[in-house]
C-alpha cells in the first residue's frame, strides 16, 4: 500500500470551511435553512449571455482545445473591460489570457511569478482559497490587518509598511472579498508605494471590483502612476455577470509577464470551457449587463442584514457579497457559533478559520443568495438561540 503521509506543500493548506458548512446544509434537505455560507447569487446572468451560450452548444469550434488562450472575441472583450475601468489600453493579442475561472487565473499567476520562499503581502482576513494557492505555489503569505469599526474596514497602512521586505515579490489584493473592504485612493496609493519600493508585482483580484455600495467610486490600481507595468488584473464572469457555472475568467497584464503566465496556463488547466466563452463575451459586451439592478438588490439585502444584526458586532461591508460578525466579541468561537446557528436557528454561515492570522474570530454571512423576505427576522432567530 502506498505511503499516506501528506506531501510538504499541503502541510499548511487546510480546507476553506465553506465546503464543510455547505455540505452540512445540503445534507439537511431543509428549505428553511438560510444559505448564507457560500458565494452564490439567485440573480440571473444577462439574458443575452444565456441565449448565446445555448446557441454555442453543438458548434464544433466550441468543442476544441484551441485556441489555448481563449477565443479572440472573448479576449478582446475582457481586455476592453479592463481598459474601460482602468483607463489604460491593453493589446488583447499579447496582454490577455482567458482562464477556467478567476481562481485558476490567480494560481497560474502565482506559479508563473513566485520562487519558493517569496513573500506575498495579503490582507487579514483574505479568502482562504487565495492563501492556500500562495502556499501551493511555494510562496509565504504575509498578513496585513484590516481594521474593523462600526463604519466598516480600513487598511492598516503602518502594518503594510512594516510588512515590506527584500523578499516581497507580490502584493495580492481582493476588494470586497471576503470582508466587504473597498480600498480608498489613499490606501491604493500606499499599496502602490510598497510595490514600487520593493520592486513587487500587484496581483489584483478584480472579480468584485464594480460591486460597490453607498455610491463608492471604482479605483483601478493600474491607473496609478507607474503601476501599469506592475499590475496584473484577474477578472471573472462569476460575480458581476453572475455566471458562476460558466467557469470563465481572464488575466490582463503587461506583455513582459504574460508569456510566462501563458506557459503555466497551458501546463495547468490547458484551456477554458469552450461552450461558455461566447456567452461570457456577450455578457461583457452587453450595453446593459444587469449589474446596476443587481447591486441595488444586493445593497438592499445588505442593509436588511445590518438592520437585523443591530446590536451585534457586525462590520458593514462597502462592497462584495458578504459581511463579517465578530464571534469572539460575543463570547464564542466562530466555529461554535456557526454550528449553533445551523443546528438551532437554521442559518448556514462560514467560520473564517484559515482565512488569516486573526480571521478565525469572524463568522461570514453571505447576503447575495437569499431574497430580502427570507432575511427579515434573522436577528430574532439569532437572539433567541443565544438567549440575548
Amino acid at each position: 500500500m502506498p505511503r499516506l503521509s501528506k506531501v510538504s506543500r499541503l502541510t499548511q493548506v487546510p480546507g476553506i470551511g465553506v465546503d464543510r458548512m455547505g455540505n452540512a446544509a445540503d445534507a439537511a434537505h431543509d428549505f428553511e435553512i438560510l444559505r448564507l455560507e457560500n458565494l452564490d447569487t439567485d440573480i440571473p446572468p444577462p439574458a443575452i449571455a444565456i441565449e448565446v451560450t445555448k446557441n454555442s452548444v453543438g458548434i464544433d469550434e466550441n468543442n476544441s482545445y484551441l485556441p489555448f488562450f481563449g477565443q479572440d472575441e472573448l479576449r478582446k472583450a475582457a481586455a476592453q473591460r479592463v481598459a474601460r475601468v482602468s483607463g489604460i489600453e491593453y493589446d488583447w493579442r499579447n496582454e490577455c489570457i482567458i482562464t477556467a475561472g478567476g481562481m485558476s487565473g490567480i494560481l497560474n499567476c502565482l506559479l508563473a511569478m513566485l520562487e519558493p520562499g517569496d513573500e506575498v503581502i495579503v490582507t487579514d482576513p483574505t479568502y482562504a482559497g487565495i492563501i492556500n494557492r500562495i502556499r501551493l505555489a511555494g510562496g509565504i503569505p504575509v498578513f496585513v490587518p484590516l481594521i474593523s469599526s462600526p463604519k466598516g474596514w480600513h487598511l492598516d497602512i503602518f502594518s503594510l509598511e512594516k510588512a515590506a521586505s527584500p523578499r516581497t515579490r507580490m502584493v495580492l489584493i481582493s476588494p470586497g472579498m471576503p470582508t466587504g473592504h473597498v480600498l480608498t485612493r489613499s490606501e491604493w496609493e500606499a499599496v502602490a508605494h510598497i510595490c514600487l519600493q520593493t520592486d513587487a508585482w500587484l496581483l489584483y483580484d478584480a472579480a468584485m471590483e464594480r460591486i460597490l455600495y453607498d455610491h463608492r467610486p471604482l479605483i483601478h490600481p493600474a491607473s496609478l502612476p507607474d503601476m501599469k507595468e506592475r499590475t496584473i488584473t484577474v477578472g471573472a464572469a462569476s460575480k458581476e455577470l453572475r455566471m458562476i457555472g460558466w467557469r470563465v475568467g481572464w488575466i490582463v497584464g503587461p506583455q513582459s509577464i504574460m508569456n510566462d503566465i501563458g506557459l503555466v496556463s497551458i501546463s495547468n488547466v490547458v484551456c477554458q470551457t469552450g461552450i461558455s466563452m461566447r456567452g461570457v463575451a456577450a455578457g461583457l459586451n452587453a450595453s446593459d449587463d444587469g449589474l446596476k439592478d443587481a447591486i441595488s438588490t444586493w445593497e438592499q439585502r445588505r442593509n436588511i442584514l445590518l438592520h437585523e444584526l443591530d446590536g451585534f458586532p457586525a462590520i458593514p461591508p462597502h462592497g462584495g457579497w458578504s459581511l463579517l460578525l465578530d464571534a469572539e466579541a460575543i463570547g464564542m468561537s466562530s466555529q461554535a457559533l456557526a454550528d449553533k446557528l445551523l443546528k438551532d436557528a437554521k442559518i448556514a454561515t462560514t467560520p473564517m478559520v484559515g482565512w488569516g492570522e486573526t480571521a478565525a474570530k469572524y463568522l461570514r454571512f453571505v447576503f447575495s443568495n437569499e431574497p430580502k423576505e427570507r432575511l427579515i427576522g434573522i436577528g430574532e432567530k439569532i437572539r433567541r438561540v443565544l438567549d440575548v
